[in-house]
């Protein structure tokens, strides 16, 4: 009788010694959430140790990530004022072009990915320009102002920038503009393969960008459509983003891999809100070992195929590898 397999299971070192997959705070990139206003840090009653933070927060925060060796953050905004087409996010003295001149200039080797997206910066929290024609997002008119946002994320010293608005031709728009401005190294991470997902509603509520009508199912992917899921993502290669997405993580991993398949680019996955949630809530009920269910939660997305992990549990993933 065989007995291989559990031979390579009775001691700690060999296990450690062929295991597959790791994890490590490189992996890693943590979202933040940056409002206007001072001495703001605001909890999210639906994402436990998730905050709004204002610039002078936000700047404590990245002193605790470096200690905790997480070296890459991705911003989200919340304006004081929204309007239709989202000015703020367009202006250079507007909360995320504040935030990001504030971090590079008090932690310069923060990587600063920054969210490319209208829906936090408009009144109607769509992710655009809208067609009321049509009851959705123009798709041309929203990649003229994506393009201008993009710029003024770069000039503000941004490392990298991360579409989200699912627009089609998004990525080449994008590359065309920031190449012209000289800004050949800039990299984008595309959300090129974006759901119109149930599991993002906690996000809505800490960055204030719930939509006052309708949904967002016309821009973004039917989570029953897996073919097409793998097609938008290798359309964004094709049109150069530099690393791909998939969004939402845990629900979607036979998409990951799908991708992963299809594609050498560099894959990152969104455990998003509405995952975190689930587990704070499991865990504040008692019905799960938390630590070990996260971790095996973020040894899934490496599993499955992905090189990077955004997530709101990265501090305390930090938290657990310090211990190991």
């Amino acid at each position: 009788m065989f007995k291989r397999f559990r031979r390579l299971r009775m001691n700690a070192n060999l296990r450690s010694l062929v295991r597959e997959t790791t994890l490590s705070m490189d992996d890693f990139i943590y979202p933040l959430f940056v409002k206007s206003g001072e001495g703001i840090k605001k909890e999210i009653g639906s994402m436990p140790g998730v905050f709004q933070m204002s610039i002078d927060e936000i700047l404590n925060e990245c002193a605790t990530l470096e200690a905790l060796e997480i070296h890459s953050i991705i911003l989200f905004g919340i304006p004081e004022v929204k309007d239709s087409i989202g000015s703020d996010a367009l202006c250079e003295h507007g909360i995320i072009a504040s935030a990001i001149k504030a971090i590079k200039k008090a932690y310069p080797k923060m990587f600063v990915v920054t969210d490319l997206c209208f829906c936090e910066f408009t009144d109607h929290g769509h992710c655009g320009i809208l067609d009321m024609k049509h009851e959705s997002v123009d798709n041309d008119a929203t990649l003229e102002i994506l393009a201008r946002q993009a710029l003024v994320h770069a000039h503000a010293g941004a490392d990298m920038i991360a579409p989200s608005g699912m627009m089609d031709g998004m990525i080449e728009t994008l590359r065309e503009a920031l190449d012209d401005e000289g800004f050949i190294n800039l990299p984008i991470m595309s959300y090129s393969t974006k759901f119109a997902s149930a599991y993002y509603g906690p996000f809505r509520d800490v960055a204030e960008s719930a939509p006052s009508f309708g949904d967002r199912k016309t821009y973004q992917m039917d989570p029953a459509n897996r073919r097409e899921a793998i097609a938008e993502s290798v359309e964004d290669e094709m049109q150069g983003a530099d690393i791909l997405m998939v969004k939402p993580a845990l629900a979607y991993l036979d998409i990951v891999r799908d991708v992963r398949n299809a594609t050498s680019t560099p894959l990152a996955v969104y455990n998003v809100s509405g995952e975190y949630a689930m587990l704070k809530a499991a865990a504040k009920a008692g019905v799960i070992d938390y630590d070990r269910v996260m971790m095996e939660t973020m040894l899934a997305f490496k599993r499955a195929g992905a090189d990077i992990i955004i997530s709101y549990h990265a501090k305390e993933v930090a938290e657990i590898l310090r211990r190991k």
